[in-house]
């Protein structure tokens, strides 16, 4: 089978293009991080990559005509932990001017077949679901077919990490009808989705589809697959481990002793939040968990936002950093993927992408199948 072409915005270090594999075929890639292009650039080489604004790019720095168009925008506006301020924020508002290019890409008769926006699950409510209802109507409006599905990593990797896909489909693509659901899946269609395609009116509305994706295979890689060699980490000493312990609420502290009374080694995630505690002040928190998942990576703005490892053996409770090669393999990434060398540039990297095998799962089960669908007669794909 021919190589797929495939651009991918907002590219980071290109986990979308590690999913999709060595059958679809990059031509172009995008980023306005510098430091994110030159690990893009030591994995995957210089050819189709350049850096700068999206803003800045006209189809004239585009070649070919592609399969399928994979973006990643910005979700700082759209995270509960960001400020808010939805698609009319600095970063997330990056969503218009690539939709620029789609647009005169369409008007060029180089549409993409397909379509695929990752994005955080708060753009499913961001400005009261104001933002969603506004993707949807703005890809509509070009013509395409639309759904959605929210897919948690965690049913690949040992990382709870749910994240929305939105798919679209070019007007004169033929959507074969196993891709079509007859209604919302359960696994893919939470209630939060199911709320946000509520939402929708018009052509929005007339343009959805509830998109057919398969389970996948049981997760066969927990926390201990991931860790590395203890000659390759440093352990916090005895007090830093106890202050963490210290910080813990009597909920968790539960949690911990548990893991001490089963006499059985086990590792589990520790993430430090601000809580309110019962007297309304505001205290920072140190949460674990033993159920064989990490919480969601994020990008390093602090020492407290970087997730720790606890190791627990009979009484003994050890804790450490989680390590980038860490980091990297609860993204899905192999070892021999090139990491910057500073940990917070890696985790940096790593906490703004897209995990591998969820994009891998998506390729082989419901893009593949879009792009190399028959084209219908232009007066049909108007109809």
């Amino acid at each position: 089978m021919t190589d797929r072409g495939f651009y991918e915005f907002f590219c980071g270090g290109g986990m979308a293009r590690a999913g999709l594999g060595p059958r679809w075929k990059c031509l172009f890639a995008n980023d306005f991080d510098e430091k994110k292009g030159r690990a893009y650039v030591a994995n995957w080489g210089p050819e189709a990559f350049k850096i700068g604004d999206v803003a800045a790019l006209s189809t004239g720095d585009l070649p070919g005509e592609p399969d399928l168009v994979w973006a990643s925008f910005p979700c700082q506006d759209l995270s509960l932990a960001g400020a808010g301020a939805g698609l009319d924020g600095a970063r997330s508002g990056a969503f218009w001017p690539f939709w620029r290019l789609i647009r005169e890409l369409a008007g060029e008769s180089r549409a993409p077949r397909a379509i695929v926006l990752e994005n955080v699950c708060g753009a499913l409510t961001s400005h009261a679901g104001k933002d969603f209802v506004g993707i949807a109507e703005a890809i509509a409006a070009a013509g395409y077919r639309v759904g959605a599905l929210v897919i948690d990593a965690a049913h690949f990797v040992p990382q709870s990490r749910p994240r929305l896909f939105i798919v679209a489909v070019a007007p004169d693509v033929a959507i074969p009808a196993d891709c079509i659901a007859r209604g919302p899946q359960e696994i893919w269609s939470p209630p939060v989705l199911r709320s946000a395609h509520a939402r929708l009116v018009g052509s929005a509305r007339a343009a959805w589809v509830w998109w057919a994706l398969p389970a996948p295979p049981r997760r066969n890689i927990g926390i201990t697959d991931i860790v590395q060699d203890p000659a390759d980490v440093v352990w916090h000493t005895k007090a830093q481990t106890a202050k963490l312990v210290s910080i813990m609420s009597p909920l968790h502290r539960v949690k911990l002793s548990a893991g001490e009374k089963s006499g059985e080694p086990r590792i589990g995630a520790l993430f430090r939040r601000t809580r309110v505690d019962v007297d309304g002040i505001k205290r920072q928190r140190a949460e674990v968990r033993f159920d064989g998942l990490v919480g969601c990576l994020r990008t390093p703005a602090g020492g407290s936002s970087r997730q720790v490892l606890v190791a627990v053996r009979g009484d003994e409770v050890r804790s450490r950093l989680i390590a980038g090669r860490e980091a990297a393999r609860l993204m899905g990434l192999p070892d021999d993927y090139d990491l910057p060398e500073r940990v917070n540039e890696a985790l940096h990297l790593l906490g703004d992408g897209v995990v591998v095998p969820v994009v891998r799962h998506l390729a082989d089960n419901l893009l593949s199948s879009l792009v190399a669908a028959r084209r219908r007669p232009a007066l049909q794909a108007a109809e």
